[in-house]
């Protein structure tokens, strides 16, 4: 948990309302839920895992000393909204698309990337089963990283009932799916060996662990076949890998009935995301499990290079809602990882110079106390003309104004000495140049938007 300095801020905001913007182009409307939630409604929702990690609340006044907890911080976005729309259902539409964007807790273990508190971004589609959901939740994300400046990254796409299929192919007993997929869910991170012991510390028999690491290891072959297939072209590549990956789960799950019905709906969305235009940043991967218990069908994650871990990541929970509302409720949704996504960003140097710079486009410096006034005046109309502004609080030496126009690396101070009101006139200096030139006070506040603008374009 974290205080954050004015530029982590403005980065911050800067993500949030691209982010917010691309959300909305796609229709979703937003949502917010208090930080906590009743324990009742949390708890059981995340896997084993995911238990360990929720924040509880102990009990208040006379009830303090049970140790007892009643009620908990947030864990994700998703469980609220399951709960939301079972407590709202008849006053929100058929189709409920919605983005939220707002802190959550987990009791992890702090690393690059990964915080006690951080905020998510999610996009969630309710009351459809259609893969087209799938695809506008990938398009959406990927509209918006693509926005912030990202080009290097993969979304990972999977499907809950695939895994079972395999799994059950494989001889895992179904009271060992789900810690199975704990297991795999490491795969990228411990290798082959590490998943085999952790099988074994689970009771996964020798057999099944073969079969599984033989069927996941195949895959790794099917990749260099794509290349040599698709020369190149990074699109015709993925599209041939897609396709030869598909095939394999066809070929392991021969006529296991979820296995099949997963991968009609994987082919669902391949299709429709051709359609897309996002074809390229998309790829079938059957080692991707996803630790939460709530996913039915379709599970994503996005991940970029030189990040453990994932930029965001989600999939269909249709039961989820039914466990509020004692009906099943179709639904999808994603969540991007404003903190990770801020973190590459830095390290990349991917904001713009405005953001990362400065907190205004100007300072309005104050020449004496008889022009006190003058400078105020100013302020206003600069600001009225859509510039920031920076009024310098008090009269001081030239020299001081000028430094901490520097220092704040804000580039131009605006002036209005003796000479310049004499002459209706306002001094401007860039301070990167030490260029300076008087403009007219009328139209000063034209000429500075536009220097700014132009200097925006150029940076």
């Amino acid at each position: 948990m974290r205080d954050f300095l004015p530029e982590d801020v403005r980065r911050r905001e800067y993500v949030i309302s691209v982010v917010k913007n691309v959300f909305q182009r796609y229709g979703f409307e937003p949502l917010e839920t208090p930080a906590a939630e009743n324990i009742e409604t949390l708890m059981g929702k995340y896997g084993e895992e995911g238990n360990q990690l929720i924040f509880k609340i102990l009990k208040r006044g006379v009830h303090e000393a049970s140790g007892e907890a009643d009620l908990a911080l947030r864990y994700d976005l998703t469980v609220p909204l399951a709960r939301v729309v079972a407590e709202y259902q008849n006053k929100l539409p058929k189709f409920f698309k919605r983005y939220q964007i707002q802190p959550v807790w987990r009791a992890d273990r702090p690393a690059r990337g990964r915080f006690r508190e951080f905020y998510q971004c999610d996009v969630d589609v309710l009351g459809s089963t259609s893969m087209l959901v799938e695809t506008e939740i990938c398009a959406a994300a990927t509209d918006a990283l693509v926005r912030l400046g990202f080009k290097d990254f993969c979304i990972r796409l999977n499907h809950r009932k695939a895994l079972t299929g395999i799994l059950g192919v494989a001889g895992v007993p179904l009271e060992h799916h789900e810690t199975a997929l704990i297991a795999l869910d490491k795969l990228d991170k411990i290798g082959p060996e590490g998943v085999e012991k952790d099988f074994a510390a689970r009771g996964i028999n020798e057999v099944a662990s073969r079969r599984l690491l033989s069927f996941f290891g195949d895959l790794q072959t099917l990749e260099h076949a794509a290349e040599i297939a698709a020369g190149e072209d990074p699109e015709q590549k993925q599209k041939a890998l897609n396709k030869a990956i598909l095939g394999r789960i066809v070929e392991f799950v021969g006529d296991n009935e979820l296995g099949a019905a997963a991968v009609d709906d994987l082919r669902s969305i391949l299709e429709f995301i051709g359609a897309s235009g996002i074809e390229r940043f998309v790829r079938i991967d059957p080692t991707l499990a996803r630790g939460l218990s709530y996913y039915t069908g379709a599970i994503m994650e996005i991940n970029v290079k030189d990040l453990a871990g994932s930029l965001g990541g989600g999939g269909r929970y249709d039961n989820l809602v039914g466990m509020f509302l004692g009906q099943d409720v179709p639904a999808c949704g994603f969540s991007l990882g404003l903190e990770r996504i801020i973190v590459v960003m830095t390290e990349r140097q991917m904001f713009p110079e405005d953001v990362e710079s400065s907190p205004a486009d100007v300072v309005v410096a104050i020449w004496n106390e008889s022009s006190l006034d003058d400078a105020i005046r100013l302020a206003r109309d600069l600001r009225n003309h859509g510039l920031r502004v920076d009024l310098y609080p008090q009269v001081d030496k030239l020299g001081k104004q000028f430094k901490y126009a520097a220092e704040k690396r804000i580039r131009f101070v605006a002036l209005i000495g003796d000479d310049e009101r004499a002459n209706g006139e306002v001094a401007v200096k860039n301070i990167e140049s030490a260029e300076q030139r008087n403009i007219k006070r009328q139209s000063v506040g034209e000429e500075l938007r536009r220097l700014v603008v132009e200097r925006r374009r150029t940076s």
